[in-house]
């Protein structure tokens, strides 16, 4: 934060009752700004100041929907569908992030940043053109409601069964809003018949340290080089998903594979008319998905290419610095499966100093976490709805891969009939949920102590 917005003649449309009201929200912007850098009374300026920003904001969009309907503005439906996803999505999207956060200074840096670029962006585009009563083309391409939501719904299944992320869409209109330190990728695929489909991809630089984990040191000077190989491997593993959805994709080659800076980046999407526009909240950072089709493209100025060298110089590097991780890091991995909340948190707190405890909730997420992050125990709860700790424990034996990965159940139940259930897949034992948290983890380091 820190930064200000400055109202100049630049802003101004050429009609006074929208020009004061932009310029209102310019200032309520700019008290949000300072409060952020306040410390005892931030989140009560903070959430005084929203409330006041979105009152303010939504009765704009009221009169300047009333101005456009007065002067029967070509454009207004496009307009109107901009100012409904502002006001209906994204804005309580970014709300609910401040109150489920605290309005801690991340989600604060969320709300200022994507509220302040879009409301530059918007007044510089879509409301400039009510002043010259031309209409806006960078939406022209866009496709109807239902099929953003078709699509958010496929990025958001994406998401989950890649990473486990539980993500919801905040925006069908994504106009390029900065929405903190990010890596910007760009990859075009082109036709034999000259045309090419567009493809930008934003990741927020905490969600691609989240999605690696521990395994990458994110205060080191390399950090930047080891994300840009993440966000690279990420978008290809994405566009392969994609390809069902756009079965042109299979037959088409790569023209193009880019990684921008903010600056570039906006360059490129003002140029854009996306078919494609979605921002989404992932719960660990925001992610952006883009995409256009047309004529084959020309290189743009200034963007920076990342050549085939470069990127076996960032795999390089990523994969000596996970050695290193690895090497200095002594914990055991500890796999939680649990359809307790409550259980799966205590067990965290538990455990968490020293090993390095993942969760899951199902058998069939379990199974996933086995598969990605080859743990050195699995604590199972033998109790659980669909697919119980007795099935669970089968198919892990079944599978070549883990069958040597030692189980140790986590239950309530310790009689013998059901000892005796479990006996012939071979766990390493039993822990009572009734045993007291210092006896658990007593015997878990017990277990590691032994091997």
């Amino acid at each position: 934060m820190g930064h200000q917005l400055v109202w100049n003649d630049q802003y101004k449309i050429g009609i006074k009752s929208i020009d004061k009201e932009h310029e209102k929200l310019f200032h309520i912007l700019n008290r949000l700004f300072e409060s952020g850098q306040q410390e005892k009374k931030s989140q009560w300026v903070c959430r005084e100041a929203v409330k006041y920003f979105k009152d303010h904001a939504l009765q704009h969009f009221r009169n300047e929907e009333e101005y456009m309907n007065s002067i029967q503005y070509a454009g207004y439906k496009m307009h109107k569908r901009i100012h409904d996803n502002f006001r209906e999505r994204m804005l309580p999207a970014l709300e609910q992030e401040l109150e489920l956060t605290n309005y801690s200074a991340h989600a604060v840096d969320h709300f200022l940043g994507i509220c302040a670029r879009w409301l530059v962006g918007h007044t510089l585009s879509e409301d400039q053109a009510i002043g010259t009563g031309e209409r806006i083309h960078q939406w022209e391409q866009l496709l109807p409601e239902e099929e953003q939501a078709v699509m958010g719904q496929t990025v958001i299944h994406w998401l989950h069964s890649m990473f486990q992320l539980n993500s919801h869409l905040i925006s069908s209109c994504y106009s390029g809003e900065k929405f903190g330190d990010g890596i910007y990728y760009r990859l075009i695929y082109s036709t034999k018949e000259k045309k090419n489909l567009e493809f930008l991809l934003v990741f927020e630089e905490q969600l691609l340290v989240n999605i690696i984990g521990g395994v990458m040191d994110s205060k080191a000077k390399t950090v930047n080089a080891m994300l840009i190989n993440v966000a690279r491997y990420t978008a290809k593993q994405f566009l392969e998903y994609m390809k069902r959805y756009f079965p042109v994709l299979a037959q088409a080659k790569v023209s193009q594979e880019q990684i921008l800076t903010y600056e570039q980046f906006q360059k490129v999407f003002e140029k854009r008319s996306p078919q494609f526009s979605l921002l989404f909240d992932t719960g660990k950072g925001y992610f952006a998905y883009c995409m256009t089709t047309g004529d084959l493209l020309i290189d743009e100025d200034g963007i920076s290419i990342l050549t085939e060298n470069a990127i076996i110089d960032l795999e390089k590097h990523l994969n000596q610095n996970q050695t290193k991780k690895i090497a200095i890091s002594k914990k055991k991995k500890i796999l939680v499966v649990d359809d307790s909340d409550f259980m799966l948190i205590a067990m965290r707190q538990l455990l968490g100093g020293d090993y390095e405890v993942m969760t899951a909730t199902s058998g069939l997420s379990a199974f996933r976490s086995i598969a990605l992050e080859q743990p050195d125990l699995v604590l199972l709860d033998y109790e659980m709805p669909v697919c119980n700790g007795s099935q669970v424990l089968e198919m892990i034996r079944f599978e070549k891969g883990f069958a040597d990965i030692p189980v140790i159940f986590l239950t309530g139940r310790v009689d013998k009939e059901s000892v005796e259930k479990v006996l012939e897949l071979k766990p390493q034992g039993y822990l009572s949920k009734s045993l007291s948290p210092e006896q658990v983890k007593t015997q878990i380091d017990l277990f590691f102590s032994d091997e």
